[in-house]
Order: structure tokens, then sequence, then C-alpha cells
């Protein structure tokens, strides 16, 4: 804990934390430490680590039960473990748009942790938004038209045969999501249930509708909050190496892994924490 140093990169969001190995078995108040700040500042990074893909997932599961994908096909070993790779001659990405992870779930994802393998000698980068500071800055008005609305999740768009994420099948292991899916309804603000603070919750990928609006209804008033939530005020930015580690909380954060450097590969892998069973009652939606 005496080594633990933590450094913000952006003024949204985003910081840096030094003085810690993640393929140590750390002690709680190292774990607690960690926990904080991703809650303090919403996507926290690592960097020079060496993570095998066994230590990866001891890590994630100090924060809670790891996720298994749905549609793409985790190691052989490890079916936690999520694969990311982009071929150099690979077209599409994958997580090439503004969104979070998983929301097209019945109970999403809380974070995901990135590891980098190996990185392009330019680009890769990752952006990051902050949706709590999105809240944070609309208008007393929308945010009471915000308040009790519910809006319909699901991955029918995005792993259909073609959407951008199913596009991926060449070099990673994707299924389609063809009668598979389900919609799911979501706030559209949510509370975080750690420290309060509202963020708001749709994004371009999994959000279909506002719940009981037509599909038209619900479109100038997505449109608006989409381009509103990824404002650059909002937002930091990463720039990866190998060894990288990337832990955001998806409660309160979109991504988007920018597509700029064809020719060359990526590899990264990614385990994804969902929350912990509720004790006594059914587990909230979100």
């Amino acid at each position: 804990m005496s080594d633990l140093s933590i450094r913000r990169v952006a003024g949204a969001l985003g910081a840096e934390i030094a003085g810690v190995d993640l393929s140590q078995e750390l002690p709680e108040a190292t774990i607690a430490a960690i926990r904080q700040a991703l809650l303090d500042h919403q996507v926290i990074f690592f960097r020079d680590q060496q993570l095998t893909p066994a230590q990866q997932v001891a890590f994630g599961r100090r924060f809670g039960p790891l996720n298994i994908h749905p549609y793409v096909a985790g190691m052989a070993d490890h079916p936690e473990v999520m694969e990311v790779i982009k071929e150099p001659g690979d077209r599409v990405n994958f997580g090439g748009g503004w969104h979070s992870d998983m929301s097209f779930l019945q109970t999403p994802a809380i974070g995901s942790i990135l590891y980098a393998v190996e990185t392009p000698d330019v680009g890769g980068d990752t952006l990051f938004a902050s949706q709590a500071a999105a809240y944070d800055a609309l208008s007393d008005g929308l945010k009471a038209t915000l308040a009790g609305l519910t809006a319909i999740h699901s991955a029918s768009r995005e792993y259909a045969p073609t959407g951008h994420s199913a596009q991926k099948r060449q070099s990673m292991a994707i299924a389609e999501a063809d009668g598979l899916v389900g919609e799911y309804e979501h706030p559209v603000v949510l509370v975080h249930p750690e420290n309060g603070r509202k963020a708001l919750y749709v994004n371009p990928a999994f959000t279909l509708k506002i719940a009981g609006w037509k599909t038209s209804e619900s479109k100038p008033l997505l449109d608006y909050l989409f381009q509103h939530c990824r404002y650059e005020g909002f937002t930091c930015r990463f720039n990866w190496r190998p060894g990288s580690v990337a832990f955001w909380d998806n409660r309160s954060v979109w991504h988007f892994a920018l597509n700029d450097y064809h020719g060359h590969r990526r590899h990264m892998r990614r385990v994804t924490v969902d929350p912990r069973p509720a004790v006594g009652r059914a587990a909230n939606a979100a």
C-alpha cells in the first residue's frame, strides 16, 4: 500500500495507478484501494503488468464473479477470458463504436478488465466517456423528463449477421445472435449502487428505444443523448502498450476502441466482472 500511487489523466474521468503488481495475490487493503479508485475515477489504468490468463482471472474475481460472454467464445482453458484480436488484414475491429459492455443482459456487467498482449506501433487507442459527467451536464428540465424512464437493450443489432461485432467472426469465435437474444429494460438514469452518483445508461450499440415509446418517437431523444454523451469534455484517451491494463466501470462509462491501425496486429484479453448475487432478494437488472 505504501507504494501505491494514483494520478489523474483527464478532467472528467481516468487515473493511472502505479506501484502494484496485479499478478500477485494482493492484500484486501490494496484491493479496496483499487476499488475506491475505480469508483472515484470510473476508469483506471495500470502499466508494465505481466499477466497470464489465470492471473487475470484471479485478479478479476477479487471484484466479483466473472461473466462468460454469450456470443464470443472464451479461451479453452479459461472460458471467462475473451481474446480480442484484430489481424493485419482485418477491416473491422471488435468494440469499434461507443458502447457499454453487456448492457444487453438482464443483469449487466459492472466492470471490464482489458489486458494488452500485443499492440500496434501506432494507433489502437481506446476512448472512454463519463456518463456521470454527461448526466450532470443536462438541464434540470431534461433530467426531470428522463427520471423514471426505462430503455430497451438488446444484442439483436450488434450481433446480428450484419452487425459490427458479428463481422469479427473471421479472427474471433463470435456467434450470431439471431434467435438467442432477449430484450431487457434498464433505467435511462442509473443510480450507482456503490456511490449513489447518477449516470446516463443508454448507448448506441445496444439501446433500441425508450420503453413504452415507438421507435420513431424514441429516436430523436436517443440521438440527442448519444451525441451529448460523447462530448470531448466527458472523455479521456488511453494509449496502449504491451502489459497495459484498463479497468472501467460499465455502470457509468462508455468506451470506443479506435480502428486506426490497418496492417498491424492487436491482441487483447478481457475479463468482465458481474455483480455479486444480492443476499436475500433478487438482483436488480442494472
